[in-house]
């Protein structure tokens, strides 16, 4: 049986990448340190695969076919589907075991995820590897939710989700060490008159409940005031996932900061699961 050595949450935006010069550089520094410390921590924990819950930007689905949920079961995956990202394009390693073990789980759990086994991935997933130092060094298996076009999952449905996930991978006989790195949010706009203004407020507040130990008040908060930080606040769903996942395990804010000129409440985070070396 497989344990989940290690589970972080971290924001992502293309900005950090294509523009990492338009905040200060002390900003900028104690951001990519984060990042590596997230790597790092990632490595210590050794993973065998690598779950990257996060969402699609509408590059390999759209209106015609949106699953709420998709989990990638393929042996690899190109990387970054947009061509102006600035980052080297690379082929990652799949865990196609873990991926298809997944899936199998989750309809035998109520959950009828889409299956995809040609996943371009984006900067979603991307930036968060190249900038933590782990893009290429460990099999991942992408875990998609919808957060960019309504109807979406509720918050109640992303944290049961998680709790799915982190329960299916447990019960995976193919490895013994699994990380799991959530990647969306915080606070942000994207193409609207409001892209830039970002409400600390409501990122700080969710992280603090995080912390607080209590799902249901979490999972209230998230559903209530999401709507209040943004269109693309609702990529706090990979953050529920993520804590559902961890199975109760303390969470700890490991950096914060609203970075207006990145367009981002940028937020890294980790849950204590007592199983790294």
């Amino acid at each position: 049986m497989a344990r989940i050595v290690s589970v972080h949450a971290v924001s992502h935006t293309p900005v950090m990448l294509n523009f990492p010069g338009a905040i200060p550089d002390a900003d900028r520094e104690a951001i990519f340190a984060a990042f590596l410390s997230v790597g790092h921590a990632i490595r210590e924990a050794a993973p065998e695969a690598l779950v990257v819950v996060s969402d699609d930007h509408l590059h390999n689905f759209f209106l015609d076919n949106l699953p709420a949920f998709c989990i990638g079961a393929a042996p690899s995956y190109p990387t970054p589907v947009e061509h102006w990202l600035k980052v080297d394009r690379q082929v990652l390693a799949g865990h196609a075991d873990l991926g298809a073990h997944l899936i199998g789980e989750a309809m035998q759990s109520g959950f009828d995820p889409a299956l995809s086994m040609d996943l371009t991935l984006d900067h979603g997933i991307i930036a968060p590897l190249h900038l933590a130092g782990v893009a290429g060094g460990i099999p991942v298996v992408p875990v998609l939710v919808n957060c960019v076009q309504p109807p979406l999952p509720t918050m109640l449905r992303a944290h049961e989700w998680g709790r799915m996930l982190g329960g299916a991978i447990r019960r995976f006989e193919g490895v013994e060490r699994v990380s799991i790195l959530a990647t969306g949010g915080l606070s942000h706009d994207i193409a609207t008159p409001r892209m830039g203004l970002l409400n600390e407020a409501f990122d700080r507040e969710f992280l603090a409940r995080l912390a607080g130990g209590d799902a249901e008040a979490l999972v209230r908060y998230a559903a209530e005031h999401v709507h209040e930080a943004g269109n693309g606040a609702e990529e706090i769903r990979t953050w529920l996932i993520a804590h559902g996942a961890a199975g109760g395990a303390p969470f700890q804010t490991l950096y914060y900061k609203a970075v207006a000129d990145w367009y981002t409440g940028i937020g890294l985070g980790s849950w204590k699961t007592g199983c790294a070396r």
